[in-house]
Parts: structure tokens; C-alpha cells; sequence
């Protein structure tokens, strides 16, 4: 998946498709690089137009995953980016990610590392986990 979303954005370099999955109505749209700037057809709203223009130079993606946990009454933390990490960057992203140890507790809600990876993206915990008593 993440070599697919990469190879994707090699070929984003010239006039492509792709449907908006901004709302249920599921635009099909064609953007085309045009004078510096990228023309888009096909979007019903302006929210698909950004959709579109963001996707095609600057595609991000959500991560979810889970990562060690230390002391807590669970062995994995659920978590996820607070915001979408560039596509290129997610393997190294994740690389940080599966290095984590966390001790709990954890809170829902808990930043767990700032700018993982580099990416500029926090990792957030999904989930609350208690420590165990010793």
C-alpha cells in the first residue's frame, strides 16, 4: 500500500483522475497541470477543488497503528497521527513509531512523541490504558 501511494505520486506530474472522497457523492474528477497552476473538472463543490489540488501535490494520509506499551494492563497502544503525514513520509514515520516503548498510563487524547519521524506530525494515543499495581 505505501509503495502503491508512492509510485502514485511520481506519476502526478501530469494530467490524472481520481474520485473526491470528500462527501458520499463521490466526484470524478480530472486535474491537469495547466500555466503553473492545476485546472480541475468534474467537482460539485469547492471542497472537492481542494480535495483535488491537495491530493495531486501534496497527498497525505492519516496513519493508525498501534506501538509497545510498557507497565499497562494492554501490550499495545492504539494510536494515530493528529494530522495527515506526507505519503512520502509514512515509511519513515512508522519506522519511529514501531521504536516507541510507552510506559503507561496512557489517556485517550495523550500526545506520545511530537514530530515523529520528522514529519512534522504528533502521534496521539486512541485509547486509555492503566498501569498495572505493582
Amino acid at each position: 500500500m505505501i509503495a502503491e501511494n508512492q509510485r502514485l505520486i511520481k506519476l502526478r506530474t501530469r494530467e490524472d483522475e481520481l474520485t473526491c472522497i470528500v462527501c458520499p457523492i463521490g466526484c470524478r474528477m480530472r486535474i491537469t497541470p495547466e500555466d503553473g497552476d492545476l485546472k480541475v473538472e468534474g467537482n460539485r463543490c469547492k471542497r472537492g477543488e481542494i480535495y483535488a489540488r491537495e491530493e495531486f501535490s501534496d497527498p497525505r494520509r492519516i496513519v493508525t497503528a498501534t506501538c509497545a506499551l510498557t507497565g499497562g494492563e494492554a501490550r499495545r497502544l492504539s494510536v494515530k497521527s493528529s494530522s495527515g503525514v506526507p505519503v512520502d513520509q509514512i515509511p519513515r514515520f512508522l519506522n519511529a513509531l514501531y521504536e516507541l516503548r510507552i510506559p503507561a498510563p496512557v489517556k485517550s487524547g495523550d500526545i506520545i512523541a511530537e514530530n515523529l519521524g520528522n514529519s512534522g506530525v504528533d502521534l496521539v494515543s486512541t485509547m486509555t490504558v492503566n498501569a498495572v499495581a505493582k
